[in-house]
C-alpha cells in the first residue's frame, strides 16, 4: 500500500542547533499515528516541514505523492493547531462558509460540517461566545473541508471536555475508516493509548521508538504488575507462594518480567480458592514514554 506520508532521513538545523536528526517514518492510508515527545523534542518542527512551512535541511519528505507545501499537497492535507483562532464577530456558519468559498466548494456545506463536529445547534452564534472547546471543533470542521487524505493535528483535544474528547476520537475513527491518514501530537497519553494504531516517540530530535503499543511494551521490556485479591485471609499464604510478592491487607502485590508472566499466572491459578480475584496491569503508555525518554538522557 502506498504511504500517504513518507519521511526519509529528515534532518533540520537552526543556526547550528539540530532540531531533527535522521528521522524516517511512514503513515499509511487509514492509519492513526500518535507523535509523542517532550517540549523541544522536534514535534512542531516536523509538522511545519510536513505542511511546507519550513524547509528540511537534509532528507526527503513526500506528502500524498507530492512535495510539502506544493499546490497538490496543500489540496490533500489539513492542519488543526492547538489553539484555533477565528474572527469573534462571525458565526460558526459564516466562518465555515468563508473557508468553503476559499477552497472553491459549495458554502451550503457549512451546516453539515458543523453538525458533524457537534456544533449544529450553535451554528448561528458568534464565535466570540464559544468556549475554547467549541472553537477547537470549528477548527476540526474547517480541517474536514475537501476530504483531506492526511490530517495533521497538534494537541487536537486541548480544551475539550471528556464527552467531547470521546466524540472527537469517534470522528477520527470514522475518518480513518474512510481512508484518511492521521498524524496527531498529544501530551494526553491515556487518550492516544487506546485510540491510535501506531506510536512514534521523539526525544532530542531523534525517533527513539515506534510501533504499536504491544510492540513498544515488548521492546521496552518493562515489568508487569499484578494485584491478587485474597479470599478468607489467605493473603500471607499467597504472598509466601509468589517470589517478591507483598501482602497488604487482603491484597497481594507483585511484579514480574514479561517473559515470566505466564509462569506467574500459572502459580496463581494453582492456589485455587485462596484467590478471589486477579488484576493484571501491563505497562501503560506513560510508563513506556518515560522509559524511552530516560534512556535518551532527557
Amino acid at each position: 500500500m502506498t504511504s500517504t506520508l513518507t519521511i526519509s532521513g529528515l534532518t533540520k538545523r537552526f543556526e547550528g542547533v539540530t532540531a531533527l536528526a535522521d528521522v524516517s517514518l511512514t503513515v499509511a492510508p487509514g492509519e492513526r499515528v500518535a507523535l509523542l515527545g517532550h517540549n523541544g523534542a522536534g514535534k512542531s518542527t516536523m509538522m511545519k516541514i510536513i505542511l511546507g512551512l519550513i524547509p528540511a535541511t537534509e532528507g526527503r519528505v513526500e506528502v500524498c505523492g507530492a512535495a510539502p507545501g506544493s499546490p497538490e499537497a496543500r489540496r490533500q492535507v489539513a492542519y488543526l493547531p492547538e489553539n484555533a483562532a477565528f474572527h469573534p464577530a462571525l458565526t460558526g456558519e459564516e466562518q465555515l462558509r468563508h473557508y468553503l468559498r476559499l477552497r472553491g466548494e459549495d458554502p451550503a456545506g457549512a451546516s453539515a460540517l458543523l453538525e458533524r463536529v457537534g456544533l449544529g445547534g450553535a451554528a448561528r452564534r458568534r464565535i466570540g461566545t464559544y468556549s475554547k472547546g467549541m472553537r477547537q471543533r470549528v477548527g476540526l470542521a474547517q480541517a474536514l473541508i475537501g476530504h483531506p487524505r492526511l490530517l495533521v493535528l497538534d494537541e487536537p483535544t486541548s480544551g475539550l471536555d471528556p464527552v467531547s474528547r470521546r466524540d472527537f476520537y469517534a470522528l477520527l475513527d470514522a475518518l480513518a475508516a474512510e481512508g484518511a491518514a492521521i498524524l496527531l501530537s498529544s501530551h494526553a497519553l491515556t487518550e492516544v493509548e487506546a485510540r491510535t494504531d501506531r506510536i512514534l516517540i521523539l526525544s532530542g530530535g531523534r525517533l527513539v521508538a515506534e510501533g504499536s503499543l504491544t510492540d513498544l511494551r515488548r521492546s521496552a521490556a518493562l515489568p508487569v504488575a499484578m494485584h491478587v485479591t485474597a479470599r478468607n485471609g489467605h493473603a500471607v499464604q499467597i504472598a509466601a507462594a509468589l517470589p517478591g510478592a507483598i501482602a497488604a491487607g487482603g491484597l497481594v502485590h507483585l511484579t514480574c518480567a514479561q517473559s515470566e508472566k505466564l509462569d506467574v499466572l500459572g502459580r496463581i491459578a494453582g492456589l485455587g480458592d485462596k484467590v478471589a480475584d486477579l488484576e493484571v496491569l501491563p505497562p501503560s503508555l506513560e510508563d513506556i514514554y518515560s522509559h524511552y525518554s530516560r534512556r535518551d538522557g532527557q
